[in-house]
């Protein structure tokens, strides 16, 4: 199916350009990128779909715990890194 649409002038250079680069065309990139997009959005709809009702309200933000530690160890090794004078 043939369809127009409109996109920035840099955006129409960078697509060709890559897929030039790639040795694709740019209907392939252009096909590629929109089922990679639509992939992505059924992941995230089965994902959605699997979270309890509870966590939308408390849990949603659970996966960044693992994360918060990261940043509290980075944290907490740059403080032990101080200078003796930086402490006064």
């Amino acid at each position: 199916m043939k369809t127009t649409i409109e996109i920035p002038d840099t955006t129409f250079r960078q697509v060709k350009t890559y897929a030039a680069s790639k040795g694709i065309s740019m209907k392939q990139f252009f096909t590629e990128a929109l089922e990679e997009q639509l992939r992505r959005s059924a992941e995230c709809s089965a994902t959605a779909s699997r979270v309890r009702p509870w966590m939308a309200g408390f849990g949603a933000l659970a996966e960044l715990s693992q994360e918060n530690r990261r940043v509290l160890k980075n944290i907490d090794d740059e403080f032990e890194n101080l200078d003796p004078e930086d402490l006064a």
